[in-house]
């Protein structure tokens, strides 16, 4: 729980030690920048492997954590007015999308204060160690990386982010966690009260090794700052589960990670996923195969393999469709996320509270995904099917986005009953505990009625475009005209930043709602 402690006296000349050391390094930043021509970039990265060497040392010189927050309240809210006005050059950045033609502010100035008020709030009075290695690990690696990969960076990484990857960059960023990951284990052991360090020195190297991949991937993925706030996030939250969840074993999270890695790397050598959708599916099935275990990766497995499948089936049938839907088959990390995140949230919500409900959510929610996208592949794989509009029962051609069918909704509600199925063999006792057909019928009706909830927002408020070139209606933003240049496609209906991703996961949201709401509501688990 977030815990704001009494101020102490004692703290105060810390207090403005840390405001006037982290002053000096801005006004020296501008000095740098403004007066000595020397490049914005690497004074901005100088800045931040600076902040971060000096947040590992702020818990050893406070009693409390109340000074620490306010001042990282502060920064919040200097570097979030300098996103604004842009006056501060040496906290000041922009990444530059191609497509756009324009840059794109970087948040990562105010995130890097904000993630560290949050572990603040969260661990300083009985993990202050997980505090300083997770911020230590973001501050000196990912500028570390940032600087070689946009200095010696030679082999950049295709479909992966809107901010240029390379090789080098992530090499970096992988050595330096895990030099810093096994050196804080071992200066911490002593304050570390869980299981953690109880396993033989081997296994915690190749745990380092892992943390080290994990940050690595964070780093790789993520666009506009956004790594600032998830790498010390992540590590923070693995470190935390392994001390206090004693359920979660180091051996079978190092394992389920291992599983993650090698089916993102199958997944790229068969083509179901890009760069990108395979970086996700690697983080993502690290939380729920190393930590859920069996009875939360068979569900999930089971979606992932039998949709990635379908997707592949009747090609040719569904060719002509390639042009209408905004993405293909090859799934990118934004569908990741649209399908899998809530099951990965859910996920991280069940380790920290073990509530029970929280796993009929995760069932609902993956329900509703398999139900969406078998509604999809089966309602145009299907001979000459016929669609209705969900809101006006209108005839619409197959593909049309809120387009319902019969064999489309039969095959959502068959899917969703797919997923229940899966777990059942695999030791979900809470299961059986609710009754197998209950626990059918909830599921199966939880898929079906996340798939109708996505053909609603679908029809009414997705956005649709005109595609000037073919002379069709699209999902896509832009098609690709005879020259190879891209001309933007014109918006018919829906809002604009609602796209078929938003869509599926507001989806996924009402399947774990509608499953949560039952169990909840029951005290057959209380």
């Amino acid at each position: 729980m977030l815990h704001l402690q009494a101020p102490q006296a004692q703290d105060l000349p810390a207090f403005f030690m840390t405001l006037t050391l982290s002053a000096f390094f801005i006004i020296l930043g501008e000095l740098l920048i403004r007066k000595f021509g020397v490049k914005a970039f690497a004074v901005r990265k100088i800045i931040h492997l600076g902040m971060g060497i000096i947040v590992f040392f702020v818990p050893d010189y406070f009693e409390s954590n109340f000074y620490p927050v306010a001042a990282a309240l502060f920064f919040v809210v200097l570097n979030g007015f300098n996103v604004l006005t842009g006056r501060l050059l040496s906290l000041h950045k922009e990444t530059v999308e191609p497509e756009r033609g324009k840059g794109v502010n970087s948040y990562g100035s105010v995130l890097f204060p904000l993630v560290f008020l949050i572990l603040a709030l969260l661990l300083w009075e009985s993990h202050k160690w997980i505090l300083q290695t997770s911020m230590l690990i973001m501050g000196v690696g990912d500028s570390l990386a940032a600087i070689v990969g946009s200095t010696a960076g030679r082999r950049h990484i295709e479909h992966l982010t809107k901010s240029p990857k390379t090789v080098e960059g992530s090499a970096v960023m992988f050595a330096i966690s895990f030099i810093l990951i096994l050196l804080c284990l071992s200066i911490f052991q002593p304050d570390s009260t869980g299981s953690l360090f109880s396993r033989p020195m081997w296994v915690v190297v190749l745990f380092a090794l892992f943390l080290a991949l994990v940050a690595t991937a964070v780093e790789a993925l993520l666009s506009y700052g956004l790594d600032n706030f998830f790498i010390p996030l992540s590590i923070a939250y693995a470190l935390y589960v392994l001390e206090v969840n004693h359920t979660v074993l180091l051996e079978n999270f190092l394992l389920g990670g291992l599983f993650a890695l090698i089916l993102a790397l199958f997944s790229i050598k068969v083509k179901f996923l890009n760069n990108s959708g395979a970086v996700a599916t690697f983080l993502l099935g690290t939380t729920i195969f190393g930590i859920g275990g069996i009875t939360w990766t068979v569900p999930l497995l089971t979606f992932y393999l039998l949709s990635s499948v379908l997707s592949k089936l009747g090609k040719q049938r569904k060719a002509k469709f390639d042009l209408v839907f905004e993405k293909g088959s090859q799934r990118d990390a934004g569908q990741v996320y649209a399908n899998g995140g809530i099951a990965w949230i859910l996920m991280v919500v069940f380790s920290l509270t073990n509530d029970p409900a929280v796993f009929f959510a995760y069932m609902g929610t993956l329900a509703a995904v398999q139900a969406d996208t078998w509604a999809t592949e089966i309602g145009t794989m299907w001979p000459d099917p016929k669609a209705w509009l969900i809101t006006s029962l209108k005839e619409v051609p197959v593909g049309t986005s809120g387009g319902v069918s019969v064999p489309g909704t039969s095959g959502a509600f068959i899917g969703s009953l797919f997923i229940c199925a899966s777990a059942l063999p695999v030791d979900a006792g809470w299961l059986y505990q609710f009754g197998v057909v209950q626990s059918l019928l909830l599921i199966g009706v939880s898929g079906l009625v996340a798939s109708l909830v996505d053909s609603f927002f679908g029809a009414t408020v997705q956005a649709q475009y005109y595609d000037p070139i073919r002379e069709k209606v699209t999902e896509r933003t832009h098609s690709a005209a005879p020259d190879g240049s891209l001309v933007e496609n014109r918006l018919l209906k829906g809002v604009a930043f609602v796209n078929n991703d938003l869509v599926n996961t507001l989806c996924a949201v009402s399947g774990s709602a509608l499953a949560y709401i039952v169990i909840a509501n029951l005290s057959i688990f209380k």
